[in-house]
């Protein structure tokens, strides 16, 4: 990698201002100074530090404010690596004194590409799927969140001013019949009003087998309560406008899952990812984006690990044995693992491989975050070979189970 490189350039970038440190492969500073966020300040920098020989350019965030270094480093011809957030903080604490400053952190940045390229994760380069899959990716983070956020201020009224109808309306709550009940009649007092058939008529539509029952559960629950808690007045004023915007943000979940989805159409590692049992569009995205380039992980250990899947093993002479859960990795693609694990509950082979682990007294979390690990080994042979998920034959399964 020295030989390689002439400069190894570390950038700790900043929204207005970045800091840039330049290395020489013995470690010389060629450059320590700040750097503002324009392209014609970047491309300044380059040509001045192209004169000592290829350019690393390394970042600490390859995203959202640093994504203009890594553009037009790229235009101009250079590589570009990042040096992930956790590891930075690790090997600042081998560097001496305590002081947390952009001029340090560079430094750190462009030492460890010169001294530990093993710690560096390759952007992915002219892989503008990605580019444009984490920006609709992150906004369906964010209607995530504004969905549950919304869901549980429905459920936190209905619980307040008439729990057994909440019993009822609240696990349905995203369910378009309940939201168009809502919207439509209001609270207790409105659902009332609309009678029977009426309600029907609304929910129908909507939830064709199960409408009927539903108004029947509803109707229930009206009668179990008779008296008017404080504040129902208010209420029924409120969730028509509640249930309207959830509905609005469900709609944007369901257009972005579309253009999602299209753009995973485009990805060549698309097909791979989503063969394999309890991989959707939503997973199968965050896993290209958090995983990026398969081959930055030797083993599927080593992309355990980065998941935070890999039993942490702790041992000190004979007081402390045993292995214990991670509480770092990748917190995102973790939680991919496991929901994708919880779907693939429906696949037998995956179930065979639950029920032994509940068998050895696990719990289901235990359990599910066991399956995730088997998994990975799995899903790290299929990037690496580009081969989609073969399903076992049903003779297998006994000997899975």
């Amino acid at each position: 990698m020295s030989d390689e490189y002439g400069v190894f350039l570390g950038l700790d970038v900043g929204k207005s201002d970045h800091h840039a440190v330049g290395l020489a492969p013995a470690g010389k500073r060629l450059h320590d100074a700040a750097l503002p966020n324009t392209e014609a300040g970047l491309r300044k920098l380059f040509d001045k530090l192209g004169r000592h020989g290829r350019i690393l350019v390394v970042v600490d965030q390859p995203a959202s404010i640093g994504a203009l270094p890594v553009a037009v480093a790229r235009a101009c011809g250079h590589q570009v690596a990042y040096l992930p957030g956790l590891v930075m903080r690790r090997l600042a604490d081998l560097h001496p004194g305590t002081a947390k400053t952009d001029a340090r952190d560079a430094f750190v940045i462009a030492d460890a590409a010169r001294t530990l390229p093993h710690t560096l994760r390759r952007v992915d380069t002219g892989d503008d799927t990605l580019a444009e899959l984490e920006v609709l990716v992150g906004y369906d983070d964010d209607l995530a969140g504004e969905v549950t956020r919304i869901a549980n201020r429905i459920r936190g009224l209905l619980t307040q001013i008439h729990p057994p109808l909440e019993r009822v309306l609240g696990p349905k709550v995203q369910h378009p019949a309940v939201l168009e009940a809502l919207s439509r009649c209001g609270g207790p007092a409105g659902l009332r009003r609309t009678g029977r058939s009426k309600l029907t008529e609304v929910v129908n539509p909507r939830a064709p087998r199960m409408g009927a029952r539903l108004v029947e559960q509803i109707f229930t629950a009206l009668d179990t309560q008779t008296v008017v808690v404080p504040g129902t007045t208010a209420a029924e004023t409120i969730l028509p406008r509640l249930a309207d915007s959830l509905m609005g943000l469900l709609r944007q979940r369901d257009q972005v899952a579309v253009q999602v989805e299209e753009m995973l159409d485009a990805h060549p590692l698309s097909p791979v990812l989503i063969s394999m049992p309890g991989v959707g569009v939503r997973t199968a995205a965050r896993i290209l984006l958090e995983v990026g380039d398969v081959a930055a992980f030797p083993t599927s250990g080593h992309l355990a690990a980065y998941a935070g899947l890999a039993p942490v093993t702790r041992r000190s002479g004979t007081s402390i044995r045993g292995e214990h859960p991670p509480k770092g990795g990748n917190k995102q693609l973790k939680r991919a693992f496991f929901l994708s694990a919880f779907a693939a509950l429906s696949d037998p082979l995956s179930r065979a491989y639950y029920d032994r682990k509940r068998a050895e007294g696990k719990k289901h979390n235990a359990a599910l975050i066991c399956l995730a690990r088997r998994r990975v080994d799995v899903l790290h042979a299929m990037l690496r070979t580009r081969t989609p998920y073969q399903h076992k034959p049903a003779e297998n399964l006994a000997l899975a189970a």
